[in-house]
């Protein structure tokens, strides 16, 4: 996976600082900035009825970083390549029973989850004006990883404590559909005030239903 965001972001690049300026309107932008992923954790347990409040409910916050190229077709049309890595840990410690003895297992699970997308951006990306909406639509990979580290057991029982090491990784369909608004600072760069993305991952038959939300800079 390392191989494909290094090159994701060569090509980003190159498709923004290699591309002339228009007279109307810039050819290209890049973005980079802080992302965070409400990640649907697969587990609904509210009973309120409510299916806003349950779509809300059970979500875990992922932390990273988001970033984009985008080349403009015309003025208002640009093709996306986006990647985005976010990461979450949680410390875990529970009791093992074997015959009379308990003995406690502890550690910590690292999660992430990295999108890899590509798509159509919708912009005015004119040489003029202060605030800049925009949309998109984006489909590409995602990738989700969870590793067990820092496991330590007691040793009040006759327990293997490796049984507990582990984690897994998967790859799935990822989408990116939302958009949000940058404001123009000077002719070269913007800042993205707010980005809103309904992110699903579709994977062994199972949709999670996650949201991305994003700031940060534009250098145009």
């Amino acid at each position: 996976m390392k191989k494909v965001f290094f090159a994701i972001m060569l090509v980003t690049l190159a498709s923004v600082f290699a591309a002339a300026q228009n007279d109307d309107y810039k050819k290209g932008e890049f973005y980079v900035g802080y992302s965070n992923g409400q990640v649907d954790t697969g587990n609904n347990f509210s009973t309120s009825g409510n299916a806003v409040q349950n779509f809300f409910d059970n979500r875990t916050n992922f932390h990273g970083f988001e970033t984009s190229g985008v080349y403009n077709l015309s003025r208002y049309v640009g093709l996306k390549a986006d990647l985005s890595a976010t990461y979450h840990s949680d410390d875990f410690s529970f009791p093992v029973t074997t015959g009379t003895s308990t003995q406690t297992v502890s550690g910590k699970v690292r999660s992430s989850l990295y999108n890899v997308l590509g798509g159509v951006q919708i912009k005015d990306n004119a040489n003029s004006g202060t605030l800049k909406p925009f949309a998109h639509a984006l489909i590409g990979l995602a990738h989700g990883r969870t590793d067990v580290t820092n496991l330590t057991c007691t040793t009040t029982a006759n327990i293997n404590c490796a049984n507990f090491q582990g984690g897994g990784h998967d790859n799935g369909l990822g989408m990116a559909f939302g958009g949000g608004l940058d404001i123009r600072v000077n002719d070269r760069f913007d800042i993205r005030a707010i980005q809103v993305d309904y992110n699903p991952i579709r994977s062994g038959g199972v949709t999670s239903n996650n949201l991305r939300f994003g700031v940060g800079l534009v250098i145009k």
